[in-house]
């Protein structure tokens, strides 16, 4: 996080396995709070359409956001639209720590990518990292690779 005289104006953590217990929650609060997110309850979407609502709607900018593993049950599609609404809230001087193996989230311009191995945290380049190389080896190779996994 950078310091400096002003503090974040929003915040929000989010991890992918109780996001269902967040729209409980806000459910449960009431209308008032449907209205941050689209006038709706979140339930009555799929995981990404919630996702994206919160990326849209929710987030207000000026902002520092705890996302974990976020990717899971959002297209690929979704997540380069997710990017495009990410890149908005980070011009509107929002920071953002992700936690993903999204090799699409990872691809983030300028992004600090930090990997966690028992070798301890070290920062690399986005073609380092496993989440590139094993899905850039599997889609130029995909059929070599299925020969390899089913035999």
């Amino acid at each position: 996080m950078i310091r400096g005289i002003t503090r974040p104006k929003d915040s929000y953590f989010l991890r992918a396995e109780s996001f269902y217990n967040v729209a409980s929650e806000i459910d449960r609060i009431g209308d008032d709070i449907h209205l941050a997110y689209g006038n709706r309850s979140l339930h009555t979407r799929s995981h990404g359409e919630s996702f994206m609502t919160l990326l849209e709607k929710r987030l207000l900018g000026k902002g520092f956001y705890l996302f974990d593993e976020i990717e899971s049950g959002i297209s690929p599609s979704k997540q380069m639209e997710a990017l495009v609404h990410i890149h908005r809230l980070v011009k509107n001087n929002s920071q953002f720590i992700i936690s993903t193996h999204s090799p699409i989230l990872l691809s983030y311009p300028h992004a600090d990518i930090y990997e966690f191995s028992n070798k301890g945290i070290r920062k690399i380049n986005y073609e380092e990292t496993d989440t590139f190389r094993v899905t850039k080896d599997f889609l130029n190779n995909y059929q070599h690779m299925q020969k390899i996994l089913f035999g």
